[in-house]
């Protein structure tokens, strides 16, 4: 469904471009990704001309001279972003989506990355400045970071006093899909049986050894009566590229706990868990477990403060809107022979 903005004087018209927005949208719903259609786009309603397509539309966008083709393409041939590529009127062509150094995950990126100025790649520094290091090294000269941010008013602070030392408890927010490495939460339960650990959301299969709670609702004061029982939000996803909920539990109050390959690395305010180590990863929890009060104390007020300072949807727009009003637009060279290979291979499931 698409829609053409209203928040601009008639006389404003001619003096701006229509931004083409590929991204799924809803304003009933606040978790990723419906939060960057959100978010992003009322930013962008209050400065330029919108029309909004969902990512898997088979639409044929009507551009004029100087419009700006910007979001989420998908693997689909004939959907709306593939489409417009070669609409010659388009000023900016411009790749909004997640990064991660999986190439099953982002290799279909590659029959699109020629033919676009930028991409804005929504990733944790982690995995951006490893780039280079993965089959997708050529596209490092058009990529740009994006971290993603929180709408604090959707994500209020919840908790308050954490729990006395020895009864503090864990809790895994998510799904079950391969990313997010869930097995690794069973074998740090096996490994750390006295930990308090649980399960909020859905999956296709069981987390054993976890408390399964089930899917909630957080709008509701009951849900956010639950999570305001948890000390800590856990993770253990090895390819993930920036999880909203680890912001989201920032906000909460909670202390996130979780890989650095979710994308944050040495970030105030969030504890990094080495899941490549099970022995280290216990070491963790159980010193966050047994820790003082006051240091959990501090470790949250570095978080709020890293909500404020960056973690924030006007930041998130200001790069976005640099790249719309930029003229960068790098030429890249062709992909290594192993690369090439390892891009098409995975690029064939999508």
């Amino acid at each position: 469904m698409r829609h053409l903005s209203n928040h601009i004087c008639d006389t404003d018209r001619l003096a701006v471009p229509t931004i083409h927005f590929v991204y799924p949208r809803d304003p009933a719903r606040h978790s990723s990704p419906w939060c960057i259609g959100n978010e992003l786009g009322d930013r962008l309603q209050r400065k330029y001309r919108v029309q909004f397509y969902g990512w898997r539309d088979r639409l044929m966008i009507d551009a004029q001279p100087g419009d700006v083709l910007i979001g989420h393409p998908h693997w689909s041939r004939s959907t709306v972003f593939q489409r417009a590529l070669a609409h010659r009127h388009l000023a900016r062509r411009l790749i909004l989506s997640p990064y991660v150094g999986d190439p099953r995950q982002v290799a279909f990126v590659d029959k699109f990355i020629d033919r676009c100025d930028l991409y804005l790649a929504i990733t944790g520094r982690y995995w951006f400045d490893r780039v280079d290091e993965s089959p997708m090294r050529r596209w490092c000269p058009k990529m740009r970071h994006l971290d993603l941010a929180v709408n604090r008013q959707h994500f209020p602070r919840i908790k308050g006093p954490f729990n006395p030392p020895g009864q503090r408890r864990f809790v895994y927010i998510g799904h079950t899909a391969r990313n997010k490495n869930v097995g690794f939460l069973t074998r740090l339960k096996q490994a750390c049986p006295e930990l308090p650990l649980f399960w909020i959301g859905q999956g296709r299969d069981k987390i054993d050894g976890l408390t399964e709670l089930g899917f909630m609702d957080f709008r509701r004061q009951d849900s956010q009566a639950v999570l305001a029982s948890f000390d800590f939000m856990i993770t253990a996803g090895k390819t993930d590229a920036n999880p909203t909920t680890v912001l989201e539990s920032l906000a909460w109050g909670l202390i996130p706990v979780c890989p650095p390959q979710s994308g944050y690395v040495d970030c105030p305010g969030i504890v990094n868990l080495p899941v490549d180590d099970l022995d280290a990863a216990v070491s963790v929890v159980r010193q966050l477990q047994t820790c003082d009060g006051s240091m959990l104390t501090g470790i949250r007020d570095a978080g709020d403060a890293v909500l404020q300072q960056h973690f924030h949807w006007d930041r998130f727009f200001s790069q976005v809107d640099s790249a719309i009003n930029g003229t960068e637009s790098p030429a890249l060279a062709p992909a290594r022979l192993r690369d090439r290979l390892v891009l098409w291979r995975h690029g064939l499931f999508h």
